[in-house]
């Protein structure tokens, strides 16, 4: 029986992930944050009243298994003067079977056939959740992007109501043999998935490991200065009783050129590596060189990833 894998994030980092997840022999699943309120999903969240569809298509298109055509249909942007420019048709589709079908799981996994997919996408939620965040200087700020925008020193997240959790979210994290935390924004792609006490009590439940795959930069007002470690002892904050059992992070150089370019124009810096700190926390330590150039960007390289994500899966 392949053993069951619970991927928790949202946005290009856990679609990074599953890129890699998707060509290994295991049970996939993935839990996707649904509080993006900008751009093409912002819109169509106001119009439609509907849960964020933008990180959800990312995740749909990396696990297809379809034709190469019909995923970059999926990822297709209007451009235009008309009412379409900036959508993204991956969301109308989406926001269309969510009408069709009366709900956004119903939607995704009509939409799951099509695609050929490798695994199973799990809204968060089906409630249409507002992100609000507490920064360092007490102001408050409401939506994600405003809170991206907003380029403070971020204290902490809450939903401005309570989420109710999908019951599909809920089963697959108890019957779980791993949860991975996926690389990403912590603030607003991976801890949106903590602050429902319903799934930390579901991973207090869980026989899962959780593993926190950590970012390989650090993210303005959210990580500035942070290394490993700090990323760990941040999300097990938001935890439960259950804490982070394994961390998988990059140990690899970054050249002096990138990273100043990183630091220059976008205020991020290479993530430092601890590992002392981390064994202090009661964590086992997975490090390699994992960053790979992609466009001028850092990414992690899914493949190498994967593997060693894998390789420890099979000796739990």
């Amino acid at each position: 029986m392949k053993k069951k894998v619970v991927v928790l994030g949202g946005g290009s980092g856990a679609s990074d992930l599953l890129r890699g997840l998707k060509q290994f022999p295991i049970d996939l699943s993935a839990i996707v944050s649904v509080c993006d309120d900008g751009k093409s999903t912002g819109i169509l969240r106001e119009e439609f009243n509907i849960p964020a569809v933008g990180d959800i298509r990312k995740v749909l298109v990396a696990l297809s298994e379809t034709d190469e055509l019909v995923m970059e249909l999926f990822n297709y942007r209007f451009n235009t003067t008309s009412d379409l420019d900036g959508h993204a048709v991956g969301n109308l589709l989406l926001t269309a079977m969510e009408n069709i079908t009366g709900n956004l799981s119903d939607g995704i996994e009509a939409l799951s056939k099509v695609l050929n997919l490798k695994g199973k996408v799990i809204p968060l939620t089906e409630d249409n959740v507002v992100l609000m965040s507490e920064m360092s200087d007490g102001t408050i700020v409401e939506g994600e992007s405003n809170i991206t925008k907003a380029k403070k020193e971020i204290k902490r997240v809450y939903y401005k109501e309570d989420p109710t959790p999908t019951k599909e979210a809920i089963k697959a994290i108890k019957d779980a043999d791993l949860v991975i935390l996926s690389m990403g924004s912590l603030f607003t792609s991976i801890i949106p998935n903590l602050i429902c006490a319903d799934i930390i009590k579901a991973l207090d439940e869980s026989k899962a490991k959780i593993m926190y795959a950590c970012n390989i930069m650090t993210q303005p007002g959210e990580t500035d200065k942070f290394k490993v470690s700090d990323h760990v002892k941040l999300l097990n904050k938001y935890l439960g009783e259950h804490k982070i059992d394994v961390v998988v992070a990059n140990s690899g150089p970054i050249s002096v050129d990138i990273a100043k370019k990183y630091e220059t124009l976008e205020r991020k810096e290479p993530v430092e590596f601890d590992k002392e700190s981390l064994e202090k926390l009661g964590c086992k330590v997975i490090s390699e060189d994992f960053f790979t150039v992609v466009n001028n960007l850092i990414r992690h390289e899914p493949m190498k990833l994967s593997l060693q994500i894998f390789s420890y899966l099979i000796g739990i």
